[in-house]
């Protein structure tokens, strides 16, 4: 299992965010990349370990609005997170065309 997973739900829709690119990075570059599926979700971004440090996730919010045919304002979400422990760590984004939110989910 990877230490590391995201669902992603287009609040303007209220439909998951099927086909938005993410990928996982840390100080080095870029960890992992994925697309969310029909369900708006990678069960499986990166490696089962991630070692203590700071991560971030980056959602290509832009690409995704093109790809829907909607406008949005933010171009890409940027959210960063800190690992310190084994724990497996849900990232949930709620996106919508002007606004976000994200939370530590379960």
């Amino acid at each position: 299992m990877s230490h590391v997973s995201t669902h992603v739900l287009d609040t303007a829709t209220g439909r998951p965010a099927s086909g938005l690119a993410v990928s996982l990075e840390g100080d080095g570059g870029v960890l992992a990349s994925g697309s969310t599926g029909a369900d708006g979700r990678i069960a499986e971004l990166g490696p089962d370990h991630l070692e203590p440090a700071t991560y971030r996730l980056r959602f290509d919010t832009g690409r995704y609005a093109a790809e829907t045919g909607t406008s949005g304002f933010f171009p890409e979400v940027v959210v960063a997170f800190v690992v310190k422990d084994t724990d497996h760590l849900h990232v949930p984004l709620l996106l919508s065309p002007f606004g976000y939110s994200t939370y530590r989910g379960s």
